[in-house]
Order: structure tokens, then C-alpha cells, then sequence
């Protein structure tokens, strides 16, 4: 036996130090791999929706309704399905309102009690009892796990079981333990959850989002653009700061900046009516809903924090772009092609007029450059941004848990693309003195991203990785961006419609090729016919026809209009793929009718599910990554069985150290 593997086997003699010790972590590893695989849930492009987000964890995407319609088919009327599964979605609120219309509340607590029960054994038969253990709630796990052993009709244990149930019901404890079952369910429905990327903008919850996926046991997050240019924010880009102000006041979404995070727009806000009083801003009205609570006064002052700072953002973005000449985006340089008296700019395919060209912070003759204003703004603003502590909590969590891209259970996850040429090849980009492609961009791009939050402050890496982290939110073919360009500009000041274009990266159009998936698949290790890709970032077309599912299956795209903005285009409300021991089913929700429509109507949010890689055998957790690491422990602890054996490792019996023997 080589010195290494002698050196391996000591550490793990360290936690299994005798034969019996070893042997029984062998039985129990090795029945795992004979439990059906875990179901893995995965959401796309959330953007702050945390009500409509919130409700489709509660529901586990709809299977909790589903398992309830089968278990209780015969005994239960469809409105009282609807009923539990509402209690089971909002357990504290709906079960304040059944009690207090329930002629005998008793009765109610201790049948409801039973329902719940019965469905929670269903849900707990694919775990081990560890596994359930760690999900019991604290204060009341011993009984709550008593409740669980389907014993109640053993004659032995039949009145133990029913004065478990009656004591919970006489001393008033029904309601809390209705509560414990129903979060139980919930936390049993989605074994480990996907966010294929957007967490953020656009709608006010991303924060509220966060906090919930903290809470999550088993989470993993592959970045979208949106995410990125928040976690540029919070390492200090100034470009990244002046994108994230602009697209929340766009939006009318302070809620998240100001409420969430603390981040003072106050001196923005000062700075706006001092610089733009006058100006009635026309072109920066925020996109606002009609029945919002926003004054005439304010959706103003909105639009001039909005103009205020898209100035400094074309500003900050033009210094970084000369910065940056591998970025290569010197076409994206607009500010000094303008022609102020003539109120026009000139782009590569012509002149046009500007829709606005009231710009008293620009000199013409050094246009990127900051007003002194301008400069102690930003740097207020991003004041702001370093000490907020909860974002940097949040923008932790994401680089703890997330990255460009994923493999995991056969599926490849990322967010936007794998950038393609025009023949259908990788598209190569030069960084760093070196030509990257596929796979070793995806990895470089994610560990530049790290070091713009990570690396020391003043380093070169540090400084060059928030630039970085600009360039993913919105670079030229940036693979969370996967388009030639952000349009910002000609949307708020052009009126022409054909500057407005963002076009795709290639990918985009072979994304619907079986063989140029398969190729992007081996260019991560993924062969199989089971194997998939799953995307987020650009909204499905459903009111069109558009199908989720391209190239015969091998890419699966699962944005479809979580956000209320995309609604209108997509015609729904967002998908969710769930991959169970069964195979992989895509899910379209309809748009969600709000928390407390759904718990005074049990109304939920309705859901199409569609199977389209079916097992004929159930999956077993051998067949998955997780059965391939836990086959991989148990081999390694019948090494250590036998270096036991022989004599190479000591037992230790007495404690838990091992002494290394002899090697032979």
C-alpha cells in the first residue's frame, strides 16, 4: 500500500477508528444508495416576485396538491383538498380562520391533525429517519416524531397513539403542531432546489427572497446578469452602482435599495432637483402600474433621480470601457458622439436626434468625466452600498452557493449561454493574454467574478474583477448576458425603434440543435441520453406557441415570466422543472393572485404539469451524484476494513484516534 493512501485512511480511521465502527457506517451508507432519488426543484429568473416565488416553494411547484389528491381522492370533496392544502401552504393564517368558523374547533384540530399526519408519512417514506429528524421542528421533534410511527393501529400502541393526539388537542397545543406538520410537508416537498439565476430587479422582493433561500437545507444558484451586476454593487463597482439605482427607479422599485438594504437615495434625490428642476424629464418616466400608489409629484422626482444617474452610469460606464480595451466594446463610447447643437448622436449605422439632450453635467470636451457633484454622489452612494450589512450577507450567500454554471445529477444549470460563433464553435475571447472558450471561459469568468468581492482591496485582481463584473452583467457576449449590447441608451433617447435591437449570440439559434447541445453537454463531461440543459434568462414566448423544451428535449428553458413585467409577453407566470425519482416533468404556473386572495379563497396558483423524460424503473439515489459520492466513502471504508485487518491501522476502541501499525 502506497504511503498516500496509508496517510488517507489514518484521517478516516480518525472518525471510524474499529472495525465495528466502520462496518456500521458501511450497512448504513449502503442502504442509502436503495432510497429513491431526492427531488430537485429549479426555478429561473424570480426578479424580486418573493409572493408568487414564496407561494410555488410552499406548494413544492404543486406536487403537495397533487399528493393530496391522491391520498385523499375518496375521502375528501375537491373544495376541502383545496382547503388542506392552503392550511398546509399557510398554516399559521388559514388555520386562525378554520377554527374560527369549525362548530366543534376539537374535533377540527384533531382530524386535521390525522390528515396531515397521514400525508407527512407519505412524503417522509423516500427519506431516512435522519434525514426526517433533522427536519422536525426543535421544540417539539420527540413528539412530532412518535406521531409519524404508523403504529396507531397496533393494539399495543393504539391508545398510546390516540391520548398523543387528545392531550396535543386538550392542552391547546393542536394549532402549533398543525403549524410544525405543515412547514414539515413544505420542507419535504423540495428535497434541494436550482435557482437558475435573476434574483434580482424588476420586482420588490429580492431581499425577502434571499432571506428564504438562507433558510433552504440544500440550495444551490447559478448567476443571471441581474445577480451579477448586484454583486458588482456590493463589492464597490461604481458602474455596477449607478446600474442597479437607475434600473430600481426605472421600475419604481425602491422597496429593495431603500427598505431592504438601507441604501439612502435621499442624496440622489437632492442632487436631482438642484440639477433637473426644470426638467420635466419626460424620457425617464418610470414604468409604473397604473393602480400604483405613486403621486404625479413622485413618479417626477423618479424621473429625474432617473436621468441624474443614467448620466453618471453612461459616464462610469464609458471610463470603464477606455479601461478596458479587451472588453472590446469601444463602439458602446456614445457621450462623445453627440452633437450638441444639432441635439444628435452618431451611432455606426447613422445620426439621429436625440428624444433629450439637456445634459448640464456633460463637457463636451471630456464627456466621461464626473461633475464634481456627480463624484461626491457616487461616492455616498457607494458608501451606502460597502456598509450595508445585510446586502453583503446576501451577496456572500450568492458566492458561497452559486457560480456561472452547475452539474449536477446529469443536467448542466447556468443561467444565460455558452457563448457560440456564427458556424456553431465556441466563441473565443482573449483575457489575460489567453484565448478562452466553452468551459475554461465559463470557469475563468467565475473565478475573476470571485475575486472582484474577494481579492484584497487595491490589488490589481480586486480592481480588474469589478470591472469584470460589469463587463458579465452587460459585455459584448458576456455568457450570463449572451447579447452584442445593452440598449439603455437609445431606449431613453432615441425615438428610432431600430436602434433599440440587442441581438443575440448565436447560441440563441442553435440552442435548438440536438447535436450542438450534446456537444456543449460533453464540453462539461455530460454523455447520456438523460442528460440535459437547463436555462434561464431569456422569457419563453408561450402566447405564441413557443415550447420550453428545445432540441428534442436536450435543453429545457425555464424563464417564463416569474416577473409581473414579462407577463404580458410570455402569457404566463414562470415554469418550474422538478426532477423526481420518477424522471423530470416541466411545470407553467399561472400568475398568482396574491397571498391573501390565496388564504381567504384557497386559491392557487394553477399549474400545467408536462412529463418528457419519463423513467419506466424509479431512480435510486446510486444512480446520482450524491450515490456516486456515497458508493465512493463506502469503498474507501472497506479499505479501511482491511487495513484494520491487516494490521496497517490500529484499532482504537477506547477513543477516537487510531494508531498507525506496520506498513508491509
Amino acid at each position: 500500500m502506497q504511503e498516500y493512501d496509508i496517510s488517507y485512511l489514518q484521517l478516516l480511521a480518525e472518525k471510524y477508528p474499529s472495525i465495528p465502527a466502520a462496518s456500521h457506517e458501511i450497512v448504513r451508507l449502503s442502504s442509502l444508495l436503495q432510497l429513491p432519488k431526492e427531488t430537485e426543484h429549479f426555478l429561473s429568473d424570480v426578479h424580486g416576485e418573493y409572493e408568487a416565488f414564496s407561494h410555488v416553494i410552499r406548494n413544492g411547484a404543486g406536487s403537495i396538491r397533487r399528493k393530496i389528491g391522491e391520498l385523499f381522492a375518496n375521502s375528501l370533496t375537491r373544495q376541502e383538498q383545496q382547503s388542506l392544502a392552503t392550511l398546509i401552504y399557510y398554516p399559521e393564517e388559514k388555520s386562525t380562520l378554520l377554527l374560527q368558523d369549525a362548530p366543534d374547533p376539537a374535533e377540527w384540530s384533531r382530524l386535521t391533525l390525522v390528515r396531515l399526519i397521514r400525508l407527512c408519512r407519505v412524503l417522509t417514506s423516500k427519506y431516512r429517519r435522519e434525514s426526517v429528524r433533522e427536519l422536525l421542528p426543535a421544540p417539539a421533534a420527540p413528539i412530532v416524531e412518535e406521531l409519524l410511527e404508523e403504529q396507531e393501529h397496533v393494539a399495543n400502541k393504539e391508545a398510546y397513539y390516540r391520548e398523543l393526539l387528545d392531550t396535543i388537542v386538550t392542552t391547546g397545543s393542536a394549532q402549533s403542531f398543525i403549524i410544525y406538520l405543515a412547514e414539515l410537508i413544505q420542507r419535504l416537498a423540495i428535497a434541494r432546489l436550482h435557482v437558475i439565476g435573476d434574483i434580482y430587479d424588476r420586482g420588490p422582493g429580492a431581499h425577502l427572497i434571499l432571506d428564504a433561500l438562507m433558510k433552504h437545507r440544500h440550495v444551490d444558484i447559478q448567476w443571471g446578469n441581474h445577480d451579477i451586476l448586484w454583486m458588482g454593487a456590493a463589492a464597490g463597482s461604481e458602474a455596477c452602482i449607478a446600474n442597479v439605482v437607475r434600473t430600481c427607479l426605472r421600475y419604481g422599485n425602491m422597496e429593495t435599495l431603500e427598505n431592504g438594504y438601507g441604501v439612502s437615495l435621499l442624496p440622489l434625490a437632492s442632487f436631482a432637483i438642484e440639477t433637473y428642476g426644470d426638467d420635466p424629464c419626460a424620457v425617464f418616466i418610470p414604468k409604473v402600474s397604473k393602480d400604483s400608489s405613486f403621486t404625479s409629484q413622485e413618479i417626477r422626482l423618479m424621473a429625474q433621480m432617473q436621468k441624474a444617474i443614467a448620466i453618471i452610469q453612461f459616464k462610469l460606464e464609458g471610463q470603464t470601457i477606455l479601461r478596458n480595451p479587451s472588453f472590446g466594446m469601444d463602439d458602446r463610447l456614445l457621450l462623445d458622439k453627440i452633437d450638441f447643437e444639432k441635439k444628435t448622436v452618431r451611432l455606426p449605422a447613422g445620426e439621429y436626434p436625440l428624444r433629450d439632450c439637456d445634459f448640464p453635467t456633460i463637457d463636451p470636451a471630456d464627456p466621461y468625466r464626473l461633475s464634481p457633484e456627480e463624484h461626491a454622489l457616487m461616492a455616498q452612494l457607494k458608501n451606502s452600498f460597502l456598509r450595508s450589512e445585510k446586502l453583503q450577507r446576501h451577496i456572500s450567500f450568492l458566492y458561497s452557493k452559486g457560480g456561472l454554471y452547475k452539474c449536477f445529477n446529469g443536467n448542466l444549470l447556468f443561467h444565460g449561454c455558452i457563448p457560440m460563433d456564427d458556424k456553431g464553435g465556441f466563441l473565443k475571447f482573449s483575457f489575460g493574454g489567453q484565448e478562452l472558450s466553452g468551459k475554461a471561459l465559463m470557469d475563468w469568468c467565475e473565478t475573476v467574478a470571485r475575486e472582484g468581492y474577494y481579492a484584497r482591496e487595491g490589488t490589481p485582481e480586486r480592481q480588474f474583477g469589478k470591472e469584470f463584473l460589469w463587463f458579465l452583467w452587460c459585455g459584448r457576449n458576456s455568457p450570463s448576458f449572451g447579447r452584442d449590447h445593452i440598449a439603455t441608451f437609445e431606449r431613453r433617447l432615441i425615438a428610432d425603434q431600430s436602434t433599440w435591437a440587442e441581438p443575440k449570440n448565436p447560441y440563441y439559434s442553435f440552442y435548438n440543435d440536438s447535436e450542438v447541445c450534446v456537444r456543449i453537454l460533453r464540453e462539461f463531461g455530460l454523455e447520456g441520453e438523460h442528460c440535459h440543459i437547463v436555462n434561464g434568462h431569456v422569457p419563453v414566448k408561450s402566447k405564441d406557441g413557443e415550447s420550453p423544451i428545445k432540441a428534442g428535449g436536450r435543453l429545457i428553458v425555464i424563464d417564463g415570466g416569474f416577473c409581473r413585467a414579462y407577463q404580458p409577453t410570455t402569457g404566463i407566470a414562470g415554469y418550474t422543472l422538478v426532477y423526481d425519482s420518477w424522471g423530470i416533468h416541466i411545470t407553467a404556473h399561472e400568475p398568482f393572485p396574491g397571498k391573501e386572495t390565496a388564504i381567504r379563497d384557497n386559491k392557487d396558483i394553477l399549474s400545467t404539469s408536462m412529463a418528457f423524460d419519463r423513467s419506466e424503473n424509479r431512480i435510486r439515489i446510486r444512480e446520482t451524484d450524491t450515490g456516486h459520492a456515497l458508493q465512493q466513502t463506502i469503498d474507501d471504508l472497506k479499505e479501511l476494513l482491511a487495513a484494520f485487518r491487516r494490521g496497517e491501522i490500529k484499532e482504537d476502541n477506547s477513543d477516537n484516534t487510531a494508531v498507525r501499525g506496520p506498513v508491509s
